[in-house]
C-alpha cells in the first residue's frame, strides 16, 4: 500500500517527502525452485515475500489478553521502504504483513498506488493500541489507486490481507505486540 498526502509518501509521513522509488525489492513470489511438489512451492512463496527486508512478530491482542492473530511483517522503516510499500508485491500470504514505522504519530494517508490485490490498513500508537482500521479494496482495472486514500493517526501502520482483522475479529483498542530489537 502506499501513502499519500503532503509528502506524497506511499505511507504519508507529514514530516518526510520522499519522491524516488525504490527498485524491486517488494516481489512477491520471487524466484522458485525446480521443484513439483507444492510444499516445496508454498514454502519457497512463504520465505521470498520481502526476503530483503527485515521482519518482526507481531501478535494482535485483545483487552483481556486473547491473541487475536499474528503476522511475521516485513518493516518499512526508511522513506523509500515506506514510500514502496507493497506495491510492487504480487500477493501477500495471511500470515505475512508490512509495517509501516515512523519516529512519532502523527496523522497519515496511505493510497493503494500501484497495489495488485486489496488490504486491511490498521493504524497504531506509540504504545502499539489500534487506533483506526481500513478495509482497502485493490484498484479495479483501469485504475492506479492514487484516489483511494485512507487517512489515520498513528507511529505505526500495519498493512495486511484483506478481510485480515474482520476474520479474527481485530477491533479499534487492540494492541500490536512486536519487538523492533529482535527484528531479523
Amino acid at each position: 500500500m502506499t501513502t499519500a498526502g503532503d509528502g506524497d509518501d506511499k505511507r504519508n509521513d507529514d514530516n518526510e517527502q520522499d519522491t524516488e522509488r525504490t527498485e524491486d525489492t517488494a516481489n512477491g513470489g520471487g524466484d522458485t525452485a525446480d521443484d513439483d511438489t507444492d510444499t516445496a512451492e508454498d514454502e519457497d512463496t512463504e520465505t521470498s515475500v520481502h526476503a530483503d527486508y527485515e521482519t518482526t512478530e507481531i501478535q494482535v491482542v485483545g483487552p483481556n489478553g486473547t491473541e487475536r492473530g499474528s503476522v511475521t511483517a516485513a518493516l518499512a522503516d526508511t522513506p523509500a521502504l515506506r514510500y514502496l510499500g507493497l506495491s510492487d508485491t504480487d500477493d501477500l500470504p495471511t500470515d505475512r504483513g508490512m509495517l509501516f514505522v515512523y519516529d512519532s504519530v502523527a496523522d497519515r494517508t496511505f493510497v493503494m498506488r500501484d497495489m495488485d490485490f486489496g488490504i486491511d490498513i490498521i493504524y497504531a500508537d506509540a504504545e502499539g493500541t489500534i487506533t483506526d482500521i481500513h478495509h482497502a479494496p485493490a484498484p479495479e482495472p483501469d485504475e492506479d489507486g492514487e484516489t483511494q486514500r485512507y487517512p489515520g493517526r498513528g507511529q505505526y501502520v500495519l498493512e495486511v490481507g484483506l478481510e485480515w482483522t474482520v476474520e479474527r475479529g481485530v477491533r479499534e483498542g487492540d494492541v500490536l505486540e512486536f519487538d523492533l530489537e529482535a527484528s531479523e
